[in-house]
């Protein structure tokens, strides 16, 4: 017998995905990088100040910060992923614009990271820096340790990357191979005043993980067991950093402000909310059965929650990232239903190392991926959810936003129609 919310019109897209693209669009403005900056700043604004802005958010940062300093803005570097920047902007500014890769480093990291530490040992002495931190910048600029080479680097950022370990876990094996992280930037500053403004894309909003914490203070976690030998032995020990009281650090921007946001929105287009108290952390296929079974099981209504899930690669995966797998492994349990349908989104624009910002799922998705020869359970083993979402016409495709908050899973369960 079939559910009683199935319906036989599911393989054509649900009727709420614009609710929920709105919804999200909500939440991205709130945390968007130009205006979070530019608040921040009208709290307090130096007169002259150097800017050093480093992420996937790096850009629209820089903007925020520009317009508040005026004439003030003595020099600046921006360093961002492929795509993010926008050198016309510019034009005309004291202002360097760089681009590298991202979600692993390449030669182009390397060259921003030499960039970086140059930048900031040819500032004239005791001009403040502000400090612009996002998302991504782990991999976007980088300054080996002696004897760490680009191809180890490489070699690195996969296994982490595959390795199912968090992001706290990730960023302090980063931090043993790297001179910029766990407050390497901050020491090479010297003795000038140095303003840290930062969107989190972390667990805690911890400056001291949020782009492996370039400006400090030191990390306290411990290194993760399990590292394979070749990545264990060439890890160096990270230095105490004393901040001597010559670096603020401030948040401007985070999950809890861009879920308030997608809250507000939800209310106001008269839905019931229902907002998870903690941050998704775990599996990203398992995630994605236990957020369904909660809505399944619970009031129609609007379902919020944010994180970083992970997903443990296999040797040669195929298309996709965290929120393009647990979109798919929820589209398993959605299957046949038209009363649920599903958003996982990165607030950066992008998911893992594709140009999708992640998918929006619903009871038709297997069917009409089906339509084009994709299973759901092959492709997940594969690691190639992103491969069957394009077939179901599901991925969501927004462009760099501007920001970088982790990510957003918003599902709507809708009444039944009354009889």
């Amino acid at each position: 017998m079939p559910h009683p919310n199935t319906h036989s019109d599911t393989l054509n897209p649900h009727p709420s995905r614009p609710l929920l693209l709105a919804i999200y669009q909500a939440a991205l403005a709130r945390v968007e990088g130009r205006a979070a900056v530019a608040a921040a700043l009208a709290e307090g604004c130096p007169e002259r100040a150097a800017i050093l802005a480093v992420g996937k958010a790096a850009d629209a940062m820089a903007r925020g910060a520009a317009e508040r300093l005026g004439d003030g803005l003595v020099q600046g570097l921006i360093v961002t992923k492929y795509g993010h920047g926008s050198a016309g902007h510019w034009a005309g500014r004291p202002v360097t614009l760089l681009e590298s890769a991202h979600p692993v480093p390449d030669a182009n990291s390397l060259a921003a990271g030499r960039a970086v530490a140059d930048f900031v040992a040819a500032l004239p002495a005791g001009l403040p820096l502000i400090c612009l931190i996002s998302g991504g910048a782990s991999a976007l600029v980088e300054l080996p340790r002696d004897g760490i080479d680009l191809d180890l680097l490489q070699r690195a950022s996969d296994w982490l990357l595959g390795s199912g370990l968090d992001i706290h876990r990730i960023n302090r094996v980063r931090q043993g191979l790297s001179r910029l992280k766990g407050g390497g930037l901050l020491a090479l500053a010297g003795d000038r005043p140095v303003l840290g403004l930062y969107i989190s894309d972390v667990a805690g909003d911890d400056p001291a993980v949020i782009g492996s914490g370039l400006l400090g203070p030191s990390p306290q976690a411990a290194l993760p067991a399990g590292l394979p030998d070749w990545l264990a032995q060439a890890l160096q020990p990270v230095a105490e950093r004393a901040d001597e009281g010559r670096v603020e650090r401030h948040i401007v921007a985070s999950l809890d402000l861009a879920l308030d946001a997608a809250e507000a929105e939800g209310r106001r287009r008269g839905c019931a909310v229902y907002r998870a108290a903690e941050p998704l952390a775990d599996d990203a296929a398992l995630t994605a059965t236990r957020l369904v079974s909660e809505v399944m099981a619970g009031p129609p209504g609007l379902y919020l929650w944010g994180g970083e899930t992970t997903v443990t690669l296999p040797a040669a995966p195929g298309r996709g990232g965290r929120n393009q797998h647990l979109a798919l492994a929820a589209a398993r349990a959605l299957a046949g239903r038209d009363d649920i349908c599903l958003l996982s989104v990165g607030t950066d624009g992008s998911d893992g190392p594709t140009e999708d910002a992640g998918a929006l799922v619903d009871g038709g998705t297997l069917a009409r991926a089906a339509l084009h020869g994709f299973d759901a359970a092959d492709c997940l083993a594969r690691a190639d959810a992103g491969s069957l979402l394009e077939a179901s016409d599901d991925l969501i495709n927004t462009g760099p936003t501007g920001t970088n908050v982790t990510d957003l899973v918003i599902a709507l369960k809708t009444a039944p129609p009354s009889s």
